[in-house]
């Protein structure tokens, strides 16, 4: 650092080229390459571009992350992670760009086939574990596109408008696991704005959550061309911008520093993190590195087999039989769509050919071919669609292979609908009119709707399967494989009912996010809609029963940690995989939740009738929800309910436990406050008992004024109301004394035991009417001493007043003797 000059650490923050970073040969500083990812090696051995234009070296093209995210399998993920640092380090690469780790806020997305799921604990765990297996060969990933980029449409301009509760709980989180469980050596700043600062200039994201908060310890890398300003962007925490600006950002960075705008230590700040990059990939480079080739596309169609979904399989029309008639009908059996466009598409190695694929496996069928539709139009042709008729007319099964086809979804553009071509809707519709046994093969990158799922017996979602979609197609039909992919996101009955569907892709430059965290099955939960497909779901050849679910403790704090044991068994007759889901339901937040939230899965092996016990463990992150006013992750006191299912609308066990909260939040009253939050706080109950002499005398009520109405008035009534309603009484500076009485009588408030922090402990003084009056020998003590006391409105909002406070009160009238009378008569009693 000391020997560089600012004109060379200012060049430093940009690339060299389209790929490469810079070097300074006088200092040894070497250069180093990154190349397109995240599901196969994009290494352009000529004219580089970043949106898949121009030819690039072979390599294994694995499934997409949409798929991937299906097998819903750690290990699985980290497996395609090493195989991608192998071909990394045969190509002298150093960072793999990838893995996406955005939310998929609605299925239109052109770039969905690029990301792993709708929910954050998902496409976090998952984004990690393909950071961690990339990274144990010595080569850096890039996790991308930080944050909020959640569309095509405008991408490189677009204002993300979003809410920091909705920010923290569902697109940040699958990056903040990421980076702590596996920290990339670089993680991509997104084209977008956020609330009205582009990322790759939000100093909030980059340096105090990413760096500050998360602990990051690499570098941020723009998406190329992402720069808006190369010297407001080093200030925020950007170090290095891609790909090179050609001397533009340069001289933009000196002149900043020598102005006085961009401060040096800033500046060597930035470049003391990229050479720690740039040196550790030179360090990690293994010479005369190699890969074997048909290894790794052995190993892209297992992982295709553990991606692809069985969606609907009636009268266990699957597996096929190798015997009989077979007809193939659909253009895309013989050009299969494996992956997606843009900026990840691969060259691959070998591309398997699923005719082959399925006449190997079928043995001794029979199998007809039929082409069913045009590719490269929407328009049906009347000769394929009557030979495709003919050719299952003559078959005992119809395999139909359908789907999105290139020009429908990629990079840089949304969907403008859910829909298959129209030439492949109608191929199902005709050929189900002359053969009742059709299955449907889908290749797409994201959900489509489907008014003709009547017309199949069964569908196997396939998304983009990678170079050996085929073979695993093929192994899947056949059953030489048993399906045990699940959904990663929710398929829609329609477009409608997406949350984001009003919102999205928003006006101009500007996207609100205004259904909150309501994203995926979130939102079909809360508004009770029935999905066509559940997140979670898929099935399988064999079945599976859940049973034992327990917890090691019935009771914790936040800062415990709970132990879940749950017994799932293989029921059928055939080897199976399940993915065992759990989720947590808050029993009586006082805030908006989910109806439910994905906290932990497992996938398991079976045989038949094997049975395996499988654990999780959960903590305060578990339970919490994101407090905009703490800045901080909170998990209220209350009852939580675990849940255990096979897809987030298939729930098989529950179960439930209190979390109690060690977070002590001090509220600061206000003029604005209502008197319902004062009545509800043990520490200000007492002195808001005297405002009750200031109220003038009131006359008798008139029938039309109900008990509950006068409740609802008082409880939502703030105290600045009082001044016209207390006859004068109640003045602006009796109004400022009050306030500063309620904030001392919090503030000084001290945490007294009381009998629901023991579940043996005996009621006391300090005891709350709210504890007494949920206990039944409690609410027989009260009611022998206080008669009518369960029944008082008026107990409703005073639930957190301990009888030691209820006696200070006068307007209450109860003497401190009688008090101590109801004490040692609940002293008996056991909380």
């Amino acid at each position: 650092m000391a020997q560089l000059t600012l004109e060379e650490k200012a060049g430093l923050c940009s690339g060299e080229s389209f790929w490469r970073t810079k070097a300074i040969d006088r200092l040894g500083i070497p250069s180093i390459m990154m190349t397109d990812g995240p599901h196969g090696l994009r290494k352009q051995a000529g004219e580089a571009d970043h949106l898949g234009l121009n030819e690039s070296i072979p390599a294994t093209c694995f499934p997409t992350a949409a798929g991937l995210a299906s097998s819903w399998d750690r290990e699985l993920v980290r497996k395609v992670g090493e195989a991608l640092g192998k071909e990394s380090q045969a190509e002298n690469v150093s960072i793999l760009l990838g893995p996406g780790a955005n939310i998929k806020r609605s299925p239109l997305c052109g770039r969905n086939f690029e990301y792993f799921s709708e929910d954050p604990y998902l496409t976090g765990e998952l984004a990690a574990a393909h950071i961690a297996g990339v990274q144990s060969q010595g080569v850096g990933t890039s996790l991308k596109h930080f944050a909020v980029n959640n569309q095509e449409h405008r991408r490189m301009t677009t204002d993300a408008v979003v809410d920091e509760r909705t920010l923290r709980e569902i697109y940040l989180t699958g990056f903040e696991i990421a980076v702590k469980k596996s920290q990339p050596w670089t993680v991509m700043s997104a084209y977008n704005r956020m609330n009205g600062t582009y990322c790759s200039e939000n100093e909030t994201l980059l340096t105090r959550i990413l760096k500050e908060e998360w602990g990051h310890e690499g570098i941020v890398v723009s998406d190329w061309g992402a720069v808006n300003e190369a010297a407001a962007s080093v200030a925020a925490g950007m170090e290095l911008e891609m790909p090179s600006s050609h001397g533009i950002g340069q001289r933009k960075i000196v002149a900043a520093v020598e102005s006085g705008e961009l401060s040096v230590e800033a500046l060597d700040r930035a470049v003391t993190r990229l050479l720690t990059v740039i040196f550790k990939a030179v360090d990690s480079r293994k010479t005369d590195a190699t890969y074997d080739k048909e290894a790794h596309h052995l190993l892209a169609r297992e992982i295709a087999r553990e991606s692809m979904v069985l969606l609907k399989n009636e009268g266990n029309l699957l597996p096929l039989a190798k015997t009989g008639k077979l007809a193939i009908i659909g253009a895309m059996a013989e050009q299969v769509r494996y992956q997606g466009g843009g900026s990840s598409h691969i060259k691959p190695t070998k591309l398997d050919s699923i005719r082959d694929e399925i006449e190997k496996s079928a043995r001794s069928a029979e199998i007809r071919y039929s082409k069913g539709y045009l590719l490269e139009s929407d328009e049906s042709d009347e000769s394929l669609l009557n030979e495709a008729k003919q050719a299952a007319a003559d078959s005992d099964v119809a395999v139909l292979f359908v789907g999105l086809p290139d020009r429908y979804e990629s990079e840089g553009y949304d969907r403008t609908h859910l829909n298959l071509p129209a030439n492949h809707i109608e191929l199902i519709e005709r050929i189900a009119s002359v053969q009742p046994n059709v299955v449907v093969i889908l290749s797409n990158g994201s959900p489509v709707v489907m008014p003709w799922l009547g017309h199949a017996k069964a569908v196997l979602e396939a998304y983009l399967g990678g170079q050996a979609a085929g073979g695993a197609i093929a192994d899947l039909l056949f059953g030489d494989a048993n399906p045990s992919g699940k959904l990663a996101e929710t398929f829609p009955h329609s477009l409608k009912h997406n949350p984001s569907h009003p919102f999205y892709p928003g006006e101009g430059d500007r996207t609100e996010y205004r259904e909150g965290i309501f994203v995926g099955y979130r939102y079909f939960d809360a508004k009770d809609i029935e999905p066509l497909f559940p997140f979670g779901h898929g099935l399988s050849y064999t079945a599976f029963s859940y049973s034992g679910l327990k917890l090691d403790k019935s009771e914790m704090t936040d800062r415990d940690i709970v132990q879940v044991r749950v017994n799932v068994k293989n029921t059928g007759g055939r080897f199976g995989k399940e993915t065992v889901q759990l989720y947590v339901h808050s029993r009586n937040s006082s805030v908006i939740r989910p109806e439910k939230e994905l906290k932990g899965f497992a996938k398991v092996s079976l045989n038949p009738e094997e049975e395996q016990t499988v654990t999780f463990a959960l903590d305060k992150r578990s339970f919490a929800y994101y407090n905009a006013e703490l800045k901080e992750w909170h998990a209220e006191t209350g009852e939580y309910e675990i849940l255990i299912g096979s897809s987030s609308r298939d729930i098989a066990l529950r179960t439930a436990l209190t979390v109690q909260s060690t977070t002590e939040i001090v509220p600061t009253f206000h003029r604005n406050t209502t008197l319902g939050e004062l009545m509800e706080n043990p520490a200000t109950l007492p002195i808001l008992a005297h405002l009750q002499s200031m109220a003038p005398q009131q006359q008798a009520q008139s029938d039309s004024v109900s008990p509950d109405m006068m409740m609802a008035m008082m409880r939502y009534m703030p105290l600045r109301a009082l001044l016209p309603f207390t006859g004068g009484a109640m003045t602006e500076e009796t109004l400022g004394m009050l306030l500063e009485q309620f904030n001392q009588a919090v503030r000084g408030e001290k945490n007294q035991p009381h009998a629901s922090e023991g579940s043996s402990a005996a009621f006391n003084e300090y005891s709350t009417l709210g504890d007494l009056l949920a206990h039944e020998a409690a609410v027989a003590v009260l009611e022998k001493h206080l008669p009518g006391i369960s029944t008082n409105p008026m107990i409703s909002m005073g639930k957190g007043l301990t009888l030691k406070q209820l006696a200070g009160i006068p307007q209450a009238n109860i003497p401190e003797e009688l008090i101590s009378t109801i004490v040692t008569d609940l002293s008996v009693v056991r909380g």
